[in-house]
């Protein structure tokens, strides 16, 4: 993004927060992405407050037993600055933060690119300037044209850089309901929407990867088998159900549970970790839309 897009003291200032090489690949982010850096701190130095737009974090090089508390305190101090926030991770560590950080305006990368970084800095930068929550003031609407005209560029490009993330591979855990019954109300059974997944799937083997993606229903069917069969879907589990990049597939996630279609449970032994299910609304839609099929005679995918 080009630097003339902001005034200099417009533009917009970011915290980073992570290691020390780390902090030097997110600088070099966010001025790609037009910004600048207004801190750098390590995550045992997190300040509790701050007046950045935005905060870019690096979880890559925490251990895995200091990945839970770091999102905790990254957490609140995105409450208290009400700010924005870009997160990279690994895939390993998609679980224990996304239980804490999903959604709330976090925008959780996983096994990003330097490209992927600096196009979801520059829109979270974009959507933080002041002139676009304000009245336009005089003579400058051709500035907040530019603006505009950018972040679709952005856009777009996050689109392309997307379809060469890496796909998650191997199967992440799935933890049996404690005894839960089988509804008696479900049309169908978990083995025939398990049959529809792999139905899905075996289209890639003969067609160009991605050519059929579609994360949203693919994730639908997944926590609808689960809760035919009474278990229960981590977020890393979920982001293979989708069949598309982690990053893509946490969004997705995201965008479904702010939609009222997926929601949060905790997990009982973990209150930091959280599982995903289908809401009862949209349980009962999916229940109604496999029940219409067999009254009407047709396959269910």
């Amino acid at each position: 993004m080009p630097n003339d897009l902001y005034l200099d003291a417009d533009r917009p200032p970011a915290l980073l927060v992570g290691a020390a090489n780390d902090r030097e690949v997110l600088a070099q982010a966010v001025a790609a992405a037009g910004g600048r850096t207004a801190g750098s701190v390590d995550w045992a130095d997190l300040p509790d407050d701050g007046n950045a737009r935005l905060i870019v974090a690096a979880l890559d090089a925490v251990a895995e037993n200091e990945v839970a508390p770091a999102c905790v305190a990254l957490a609140a101090l995105i409450e208290a600055t009400d700010c924005a926030a870009v997160v990279t991770l690994r895939q390993g560590q998609i679980d224990a933060a996304a239980g804490i950080l999903l959604g709330n305006g976090i925008d959780l990368l996983c096994d990003a690119d330097d490209g992927a970084l600096a196009g979801s800095i520059a829109l979270a930068l974009a959507r933080r300037v002041d002139v676009l929550a304000d009245t336009v003031r005089e003579g400058e609407e051709a500035r907040l044209r530019r603006l505009n005209e950018e972040v679709a560029r952005i856009a777009k490009l996050l689109a392309r850089l997307s379809e060469g993330e890496p796909r998650g591979s191997g199967v992440a855990d799935r933890v049996t309901g404690f005894g839960a019954p089988p509804r008696a109300a479900d049309p169908v059974r978990a083995s025939d929407i398990r049959n529809v997944i792999r139905a899905r799937r075996l289209r890639d083997q003969h067609f160009t990867a991605g050519l059929f993606e579609d994360p949203a229903w693919d994730m639908l069917l997944d926590l609808y088998a689960a809760e035919l069969e009474g278990a229960q879907v981590s977020v890393s589990s979920l982001c293979i159900a989708a069949a598309v990049p982690p990053t893509t597939a946490l969004r997705w996630i995201t965008r479904m549970t702010e939609a009222g279609l997926f929601e949060r449970r905790p997990d009982p032994f973990d209150r930091r970790r959280a599982f995903l299910g289908l809401t009862t609304d949209s349980h009962q839609r999916m229940d109604r839309h496999f029940a219409a099929l067999a009254a009407a005679g047709l396959p269910l995918g």
